[in-house]
């Protein structure tokens, strides 16, 4: 039996959350990164365009391998090394260094996101197994700019942003987060102490800090449209490429 589901605009568009402009530069992208592989192996039973649909479609439904497999008339098998063989390559392209003379406000923010994998995640504050992943968007685009690998979802924003290798790509960048960012440097709230109320003007500083921040909150939100991100089945590696398709799919959305 044939499949259901190919690489035109009402599947790529219902099932994807991309039109099709977005899904055209999803498809070169993984077209020049080499989605076609070396050839002399064995061919592929879907053309490009559809195995890029099969992963795109993983991510958005979080479908199990065997609920894809009728719908592209493929195994589950076969399902499980496309993925496995294309997820990688819809990895974030790195941001371009911001001009010296433009100013450029990124945020970062950490977020929960369910495991299975009891190597990547750990018991968080959200009641499940969970892994921490830190994003960085831009302020005026909402792009998301970077993310960090997975790491325990027990371990403080703070910690694991000095960790992540994320720093060294915010030199020369104003990047503003909240108070769990607290001596990393980056711009975070005025702190209340004790008998030391706000000045009006940090009160106010304070408000818009939390008005500016609050759009990676908003990025969170549509990111988990991809619900791939709200309970990851995949091992290892596979939660940082799911995060990185996403990051993906969610600029061409915005911007194809």
């Amino acid at each position: 039996m044939g499949g259901v589901l190919r690489a035109e605009q009402l599947w790529v568009e219902t099932f994807t959350g991309l039109r099709m402009s977005g899904f055209a530069g999803l498809l070169k992208v993984v077209r020049e990164r080499g989605g076609n592989g070396p050839g002399g192996g064995r061919p592929w039973c879907l053309p490009l365009a559809d195995r890029v649909l099969l992963v795109a479609v993983y991510y958005r439904t979080n479908l199990t391998m065997r609920q894809l497999a009728p719908l592209f008339g493929i195994s589950p098998a076969t399902v499980c090394r496309v993925i496995q063989r294309l997820g990688p390559l819809l990895a974030l392209a790195p941001a371009p260094r911001p001009v010296a003379d433009v100013e450029r406000l990124w945020i970062v923010d950490g977020t929960l996101i369910p495991v299975r994998d009891r190597t990547v995640g750990a018991s968080s504050r959200n009641y499940r197994f969970s892994a921490n992943v830190q994003v960085i968007i831009d302020a005026d685009t909402r792009l998301v700019v970077a993310t960090a690998r997975p790491a325990p979802g027990n371990k403080a924003d703070a910690h694991v942003w000095r960790a992540s290798g994320l720093p060294a790509h915010c030199e020369g960048t104003t990047v503003l987060a909240d108070g769990a960012y607290l001596g990393t440097g980056l711009v975070v709230p005025h702190r209340k102490r004790a008998k030391r109320p706000l000045l009006r003007a940090q009160e106010e500083d304070n408000a818009e800090h939390r008005r500016v921040r609050a759009r990676v909150e908003h990025t969170f939100a549509r990111m988990k449209n991809w619900k791939i991100l709200r309970d990851c089945r995949q091992k290892g590696s596979g939660l940082h490429h799911a995060v990185q398709a996403v990051s993906t799919m969610h600029n061409l959305a915005r911007t194809a």
